[in-house]
């Protein structure tokens, strides 16, 4: 089977919702504007407010715990926020179609709102659970969760016909994002027992294979939370990725049994409109 066809399957797959997407910096990218669409850039952002060692340059995670450390987590969050404040200039296609999906379960592996501003022009039949920094919190939650109208809740509803699930949090006045090294440490603890993985996404995960869009796997943080959240689904899973693999995602996509559809994500949208 041609990669086109695999890609059409797997793309109603996500209509059926037998298939999961899983969305990258690289889905964010097609919103355009000033927003970071990658962990470099990001990275290269903080790095005009304080300038990291050179073995901790380009390194987001290494970056945001050295600015967090030289300065204060609040100067480092606010500076965040603001990057992702910025306007897109244009319609995201990816998050129109799954807005108008609405597949059980969406994860958006990056720290914008375009897929929860998509969602919020329709129905409100939906929720969205994000990660959460320690700092952010009193308690012992790894999540947060909100409904439709934005309003804090508990729990996850079952009923809700879909839920958008953002492991590394939203970046967003209000909200919580995790972002540093300290950010990280308790949760990559505990991961591999799922235990910061809300039930509910455990739950609509299981019978079902993933779709990877936008996603690069050229760093250990980004294998990890794919890995950790794929972990225990049926498949099969698919990623859409051109271009040379680094040694790491190859070895990623085969350990976790990802097929490569070696396509560029604007490859993507002809099959969008055909199935629309």
């Amino acid at each position: 089977m041609s990669d086109g066809r695999r890609l059409d399957a797997a793309l109603r797959g996500v209509e059926a919702g037998s298939i999961i997407p899983y969305l990258g910096a690289g889905v964010a990218a097609l919103s355009g504007g000033a927003m970071p669409a990658s962990p470099a850039a990001l990275a290269a952002l903080v790095e005009t407010r304080v300038r990291a060692p050179r073995r901790a340059s380009g390194n987001l995670w290494a970056v945001a715990q050295f600015a967090e450390t030289r300065r204060h987590r609040r100067t480092v969050a606010t500076l965040i926020e603001q990057a992702f404040a910025a306007p897109a200039v244009a319609e995201n296609p990816v998050h129109r179609w799954l807005a108008a999906v609405r597949p059980p379960l969406v994860v958006d592996a990056w720290y914008d709102s375009g897929l929860v501003d998509a969602y919020a022009a329709g129905p409100g039949d939906w929720g969205v659970v994000h990660g959460v920094s320690r700092h952010d919190v009193r308690d012992e939650s790894w999540t947060r969760a909100l409904d439709a109208a934005g309003t804090a809740r508990d729990d996850l509803d079952p009923a809700w016909r879909s839920l958008i699930y953002k492991p590394h949090g939203l970046a967003r006045a209000g909200a919580s994002f995790l972002v540093s090294d300290s950010d990280y440490v308790q949760v990559l603890t505990e991961i591999d027992i799922q235990t910061p993985i809300p039930e509910e996404v455990q739950r609509r995960r299981r019978d079902r294979g993933f779709l990877f869009l936008g996603c690069r796997f050229d760093d250990q943080m980004l294998r990890i939370f794919a890995r950790q959240v794929m972990k225990r689904s049926a498949g099969p899973h698919i990623a859409v990725l051109t271009g040379p693999l680094t040694r790491m995602e190859a070895r990623f996509l085969e350990a976790q049994e990802i097929a490569r559809l070696d396509l560029d994500l604007v490859d993507v949208m002809p099959e969008l409109a055909s199935i629309a």
